[in-house]
């Protein structure tokens, strides 16, 4: 491969801002749930770089050949791979790809096959187009993928805010984590958070059930999170962890009077067991991402609730690790059910696949 940027690259990224920016000099997009990809051509070789520098390659086939026909013979795009069905887009059906046997990747590839959606153009034939501002980059992204077509796509861009706030609202439910917003004027920066990203953010009180120790061993890395379903079942909804050290260590002394005797009657105490965490749904289940990582969990009794901010659900859980506020003496447990959530209906995908860049 020998391209004006060859892999690896890392990606341009996003800082996070809670009002949406306005002027003449922003470039708005929806928010893509997926894997960030940087998409290398030449010719017949494609390369698919994840965010991390690692390639995706064997873990998506379906998409190489779609890659081949829809973009330039030589180029070097940004974009998402991503799985959309009729409920929205499906992260956790994405995270099923990254799997050793080959022979499980071209199953789950014929069965929930992927899609890649362009935003971002690096390189062009000859040319690196890292340093030219971005509208001038998008405007070639567009000519590139004028004729393209699903499974390849390109993203919808706006330069109105109103457009951008009704993409904020309404497609939520389609499982988009917010609106992006690209400055005109903005060189293509690997690896810097030079964009600026809206994300949906609301909270709610959850069962604590237990936690993981920090690396460090003297502090609490995550708590665990859990809702009640209509018929009394407790389900494990997320994490809240990123606490800071003297956190860590004041976590450890709140919790510590609710250990004792908590595994007796605990709700989750068969999920110790490797059977029944193989669903991937339990607190021990390993870690699609790193084989080693130590998942183990100390349970506590079910007497304590967090208030904790979220972004969206993926189905039943917390697509991202909710962040703690503060602990709820006032509330008991088995008050903490899904009815508190808001619900947004999903919103068809093709509307916003279909869409035509401003």
């Amino acid at each position: 491969m020998d391209l004006p940027v060859n892999p690896p690259v890392s990606p341009m990224l996003a800082k996070l801002t809670r009002e949406l920016p306005e002027g003449e000099q922003f470039v708005y997009e929806p928010k893509w749930d997926g894997f960030r990809c940087i998409v290398f051509r030449d010719g017949d070789e494609v390369e698919l770089g994840s965010r991390n520098e690692r390639m995706l390659t064997r873990y998506f086939p379906e998409l190489l050949d779609p890659l081949r026909r829809h973009l330039p013979e030589r180029c070097v795009v940004d974009g998402e791979i991503v799985i959309a069905t009729k409920g929205g887009l499906d992260f956790d059906a994405l995270q099923q790809r990254i799997h050793p046997a080959a022979s499980r990747v071209n199953k789950l590839a014929k069965e929930t096959p992927a899609s890649f959606v362009a935003f971002d153009l690096l390189a062009e034939g000859d040319d690196d187009l890292r340093d030219l501002p971005f509208a001038e980059r998008r405007a070639r992204l567009e000519r590139a993928l004028e004729h393209a077509a699903p499974p390849v796509r390109l993203t919808p861009a706006t330069k109105s805010p109103a457009v951008a706030r009704e993409w904020f609202e309404r497609f939520e439910g389609a499982g988009f984590d917010g609106v992006v917003a690209k400055a005109v004027t903005l060189p293509y920066r690997p690896n810097e958070r030079v964009m600026l990203k809206v994300k949906h953010e609301r909270t709610c009180d959850c069962v604590v059930a237990g936690f993981r120790w920090h690396k460090d061993g003297e502090g609490v890395g995550s708590l665990l999170l859990g809702l009640y379903d209509d018929a009394g079942v407790l389900h494990h909804v997320g994490v809240a962890s990123s606490f800071a050290a003297p956190m860590r260590k004041k976590l450890v002394k709140e919790l510590e009077p609710f250990r004792d005797g908590a595994l007796d009657d605990h709700p989750w105490r068969g999920w110790a067991d490797a059977a029944a965490a193989e669903g991937g749904r339990m607190p021990g289940a390993l870690s699609r991402w790193n084989a080693k990582k130590d998942l183990s969990w100390e349970p506590v009794r079910i007497e304590l609730v967090a208030e904790v901010a979220y972004e969206h659900l993926q189905g039943d859980r917390f697509r991202h690790t909710a962040r703690f506020q503060r602990w709820r003496h006032d509330r008991e447990p088995s008050s903490c059910t899904y009815s508190q959530l808001e619900a947004v209906i999903p919103a068809e995908l093709h509307e916003i696949f279909g869409s035509r860049a401003s």
